[in-house]
């Protein structure tokens, strides 16, 4: 009687144990992951529509903040494709066909949750079942700087361009900030050069299909005090970016 009762003693043990273990590995093996949106697009040009699902692991339960994303198609004939992207706020894809190969491509974009609203992206295609990173337009070459009498000087170094903007309404900030004394630069002083904040698809005059807008802000003493935005309008051709146009707005 008692060998019976030590045998069912140690099959409860250890059945305990696997139990315990089982649960524990449960708990710290299934991802705290969100389906984030699902598309149905024919991305491999087969004519057929291919699942895309964008999945993201928030920083931590009911975060806005997702610090992994990446997106899984499922093609039409059965093959799996993961593409990672950045970590940010509010994912989303859009499929525009901007390398004008008649398929469409997959455009991510999430945004960075900094004070200036810049949003991070990436581009590819699955065209013919082959995954292909495109990539993003280069930054512009851009020059900003100060000059005497509150002004400030933009270059863009592309097209050889610049314009001169009248900053004489901030120059109480200005002075008190020490950048001029009564109009003239302590120091030579540049103005600061924000990255891409954005990117928008438009039309391009005198082309096929659509180009990309990239959007860039200059900003004067420090990153609030914006001085105007630059536009720039690329269009892919023959692999690679082309710089069709650069704008100036003043803010």
């Amino acid at each position: 009687m008692r060998k019976e009762l030590l045998f069912a003693f140690a099959a409860f043990f250890f059945m305990s144990l696997h139990a315990i273990a089982g649960s524990f590995a449960e708990e710290h093996t299934v991802p705290n992951v969100l389906a984030i949106k699902t598309y149905e697009k024919d991305m491999t040009g087969d004519g057929a529509k291919d699942q895309i699902t964008l999945w993201g692991k928030p920083f931590e339960p009911g975060a806005l903040f997702y610090k992994k994303i990446w997106a899984e198609i499922n093609t039409s004939e059965g093959k799996e494709v993961q593409i990672d992207y950045e970590g940010g706020y509010e994912p989303e894809i859009q499929f525009p066909d901007l390398n004008h190969d008649g398929v469409k491509d997959l455009l991510q974009s999430s945004a960075t949750g900094g004070s200036g609203g810049l949003y991070s992206y990436s581009l590819y295609t699955l065209a013919d079942n082959v995954e292909e990173e495109i990539g993003m337009p280069p930054a512009l070459s851009i020059e900003a700087h100060f000059e005497n009498d509150y002004k400030g000087v933009i270059t863009f170094n592309d097209t050889n361009e610049s314009v001169t903007v009248d900053l004489s309404d901030r120059k109480d900030d200005y002075e008190r900030l020490g950048i001029f004394q009564d109009g003239k630069l302590n120091e030579p002083t540049e103005m600061m050069v924000i990255p891409y904040a954005m990117f928008e698809t438009v039309n391009i005059p005198d082309q096929k299909g659509v180009g990309l807008k990239g959007i860039q802000r200059i900003s004067g003493a420090y990153q609030a005090d914006g001085i105007g935005n630059v536009y720039s309008y690329w269009y892919y051709e023959k692999g690679q970016w082309n710089l069709t146009d650069v704008q100036w707005e003043d803010n």
